[in-house]
């Protein structure tokens, strides 16, 4: 059992669910005071000189300080957020999505510590709900601006692009933040990459054509219903990475399924 199932345990019933509706909830709330001028994004961003002068609600303010764009935009951005962050909740559980959300918070107020005198976005922190999304499913499809239908896999590539560049030529702040983004990503992600690594994707792939050849020559089985690409032809079948093994499953059960334990 690794440390994370042992927290969950112990730990699990105490965190909330649905966090991802009160996270957009807040930050449209505070959207709405940016466009009254009831408020400004000053006094609610992440900035170490302000909390050591003694504003420590900025700690609490952080996580809602709403995307610096316009309204549709910032429409779009809460469309995505909530979609993956729902998604991520209900495939790894409320605990593990709430420890994700909470070891990127703790990593940006680190951050924050180290070059005091600059504001920080929250934004790092959604793009880490992004990537992990992209990486448990990088074949779901979104319909960019409602509009253009791209897999989800090709956006994650431009964003890692985008972070590569900042490392390379972005300001101390924006490298930070970058870092954090990954840290948070690396803690839950680390171990699938160096299995994808060890292993690679050919051998991975002929495991799974040598399963189908001696399972009714299909390539895709259901491990909760059964059904296979055979028997449903226009099922789409995916892999559960926190499965130990290879598991497939079809989208009807692959965020609702018991993760096997070896």
């Amino acid at each position: 059992m690794s440390m994370i199932d042992k927290l969950e345990k112990k730990l699990g019933r105490y965190f909330p669910t649905n966090v991802t509706v009160y996270l957009v909830a807040g930050q449209t709330l505070v959207y709405v005071l940016f466009l009254m001028g009831r408020l400004d994004r000053g006094q609610i961003s992440l900035s170490a000189y302000r909390l050591l002068q003694g504003e420590w609600w900025r700690l609490l303010t952080f996580p809602f300080d709403p995307p610096a764009s316009n309204l549709l935009f910032a429409f779009f951005a809460w469309y995505l957020f909530y979609l993956m962050g729902s998604a991520l909740e209900e495939h790894w559980g409320a605990f593990r999505y709430n420890l994700f959300l909470l070891v990127g918070y703790l990593l940006a107020v680190g951050v924050s510590f180290l070059v005091p005198a600059y504001p920080l976005s929250n934004a790092f922190l959604g793009g880490s709900v992004f990537l992990a999304f992209a990486f448990l499913f990088p074949d779901f499809q979104l319909l960019l601006f409602f509009v253009l239908p791209v897999r989800i896999k090709w956006l994650a590539l431009v964003t890692w692009l985008g972070y590569g560049y900042l490392l390379l030529v972005g300001g101390w702040p924006s490298r930070l933040m970058v870092m954090a983004s990954l840290g948070n990503f690396l803690v839950f992600f680390a171990r699938d990459i160096v299995v994808n690594l060890k292993y690679g994707r050919r051998k991975m792939t002929n495991k799974v054509l040598s399963a189908a050849r001696s399972n009714e020559q299909h390539f895709h089985r259901c491990t909760v219903c059964g059904i296979t690409d055979k028997t449903h032809p226009d099922m789409d079948f995916r892999y559960c990475p926190q499965c130990e093994g290879q598991y497939g499953y079809c989208r009807d059960h692959i965020f609702n399924h018991e993760h096997v334990r070896k």
